[in-house]
């Protein structure tokens, strides 16, 4: 057996290993701008599950946003907490927060893999009033008790009556913690095991990671690009004959939906005449070919090519 002054010293020798390997940096919150602590906070704590939050105004006109700020708090009584903070940018409330202030209800819907680039994209800051169901391609279902909608894609629906909103601070990035009582849940049979529990592989859950990072619960992380800065254009002002596709999924359609604008028939032209393959694709007149040659594009991210594929003319 060691002596006490070996083990001491054995010690001393794994410490400073530990020290020269790892160089960790100490930040005091209050010494980083908030942005960057943002960034911290997010980049560190994960994965975040989400709640995509259902809203409507005074007038009934509805909103759709997610948040990671969220979680389960209390099964007796059911209770949901989600916070949707003030902008960092310019220290203004989300439509969602004054819409609870003004309704006291939500419907939080659960994210799966199937409908992340919708939900994505219902993200963007949209102005007030636009219908981030009508811009996201996602279906609005009526709730049984509560006015907000619900997500007619989401595997579990949660209709809320919010009991306590209680702001965390009033300058820019402060949260806003709403309590929401369940006061009646939805669950998609098709998410359900043989024993009529939610299976986890079914259901098939995303959360949120730092920067543009997700995980998906049944495979690990992967990523989706945060909406423009600028305005996507939104599910509903794709053609209809692209809309309608039996083969482009939800997420296709939310990629599609988070451009700016839809490719010039010059871009299209010019594009398709560059490319052999795909011009040899157009003329064979395929529809459907030439929607699964749009749809790989997709998976490779190359949104504007799969637009000029899809509005080539055949």
């Amino acid at each position: 057996m060691k002596s006490p002054s070996g083990l001491l010293s054995n010690r001393g020798k794994i410490h400073t290993f530990i020290r020269t390997m790892n160089t960790m940096i100490s930040i005091d919150p209050k010494e980083v701008p908030t942005p960057k602590l943002h960034g911290y906070l997010l980049g560190a704590i994960g994965p975040r599950p989400i709640a995509f939050a259902s809203t409507v105004d005074e007038k009934g006109n509805p909103n759709l946003s997610p948040y990671s700020f969220f979680n389960v708090f209390s099964a007796n009584p059911p209770v949901l907490i989600f916070s949707p903070a003030r902008r960092v940018r310019n220290n203004t409330i989300k439509h969602t927060l004054e819409n609870v202030l003004a309704t006291n209800e939500v419907v939080i819907n659960m994210v799966s893999y199937d409908m992340v680039q919708q939900m994505s994209l219902s993200s963007t800051e949209y102005g007030a009033g636009v219908n981030e169901f009508e811009k996201s391609g996602l279906t609005a279902l009526p709730s049984e008790i509560v006015r907000p909608f619900r997500v007619a894609e989401s595997p579990v629906q949660f209709e809320c009556k919010v009991t306590k909103v209680e702001a965390l601070g009033k300058d820019g990035g402060a949260g806003n913690l709403i309590f929401s009582e369940v006061v009646k849940l939805h669950i998609n049979e098709a998410i359900l095991s043989e024993e009529g529990s939610i299976d986890q592989h079914k259901i098939d859950l995303v959360a949120r990671m730092g920067g543009n990072w997700y995980s998906r619960a049944n495979l690990g992380m992967f990523e989706v690009p945060k909406p423009l800065s600028g305005l996507g254009i939104g599910v509903d002002r794709i053609p209809l004959h692209i809309r309608n596709s039996e083969l482009l999924s939800g997420n296709d359609l939310g990629m599609l939906g988070n451009v700016e604008q839809i490719p010039s028939a010059k871009e299209v032209s010019a594009f398709v005449e560059a490319r052999t393959e795909i011009r040899i694709l157009i003329g064979s007149g395929k529809r459907e070919e030439i929607e699964l040659k749009a749809k790989a594009l997709l998976k490779e991210k190359e949104v504007l090519s799969a637009w000029k594929v899809l509005l080539a003319k055949v």
